[in-house]
């Protein structure tokens, strides 16, 4: 059964407050934890449906929290899908064979691998942070990280931690970098490209 009420004596700093069901009724102990995919931090007086359960002391404690006029989040539960993880392999694996036939220079795989490491260790990171209600890392730092050769581990990242898989319009601009980034290499592999990256390097 879900109640609706609003929050009051919140405690931003703790992550915690109690709420009262519309109407009268024992109030219950709500945790940020306990949010289901929370778009903001909550604040006194804020309206929302929660399903009650009780800790080993009996005391009331809400969960399943949702703000009114949020849908219900997808769960995710669900396994993403291993397009993004393939994707990033398939190009590794071109990338490696181009730099064993001396087509492509090992700094440049080397880059690939150290900022993509730099990207899984940031996912995780703004997964903890989300999970713990603490300060979350940008998602423009995310973005940066994936344009400057990290997406492959971004990729593995969001699988693996199943996290940002689902936000379409994070999705979106993750997706354009990638993109951004593919065609820059593929460029700067062109004769056109390589012959004007060596003109730009030699003029300092």
């Amino acid at each position: 059964m879900r109640y609706q009420g609003r929050i009051s004596d919140w405690n931003d700093d703790k992550g915690f407050g109690f709420v009262a069901p519309n109407g009268g009724g024992d109030r219950a102990f709500v945790h940020i934890k306990a949010f289901a995919r929370a778009s903001r931090r909550p604040l006194d007086g804020d309206l929302i449906t929660y399903a009650v359960t009780r800790d080993t002391r009996g005391r009331l404690q809400a969960h399943a929290i949702r703000f009114v006029g949020e849908t219900a989040p997808v769960d995710d539960r669900a396994t993403p899908g291993w397009f993004g993880p393939a994707f990033a392999l398939l190009f590794v694996a071109t990338m490696t064979g181009t730099v064993l036939t001396h087509q492509l220079s090992m700094n440049v795989l080397l880059a690939y691998a150290a900022m993509s490491g730099v990207a899984f260790v940031a996912y995780g990171r703004d997964k903890s942070a989300a999970t713990a209600g603490k300060q979350r890392t940008p998602e423009a730092t995310l973005h940066a990280l994936g344009l400057f050769c990290g997406w492959p581990g971004a990729l593995l990242a969001q699988r693996m931690f199943r996290h940002k898989s689902r936000k379409r319009e994070f999705q979106g601009t993750f997706w354009g970098t990638v993109a951004i980034n593919v065609v820059v290499l593929m460029f700067l592999g062109s004769d056109t490209g390589s012959s004007m990256a060596r003109a730009w390097l030699g003029a300092y």
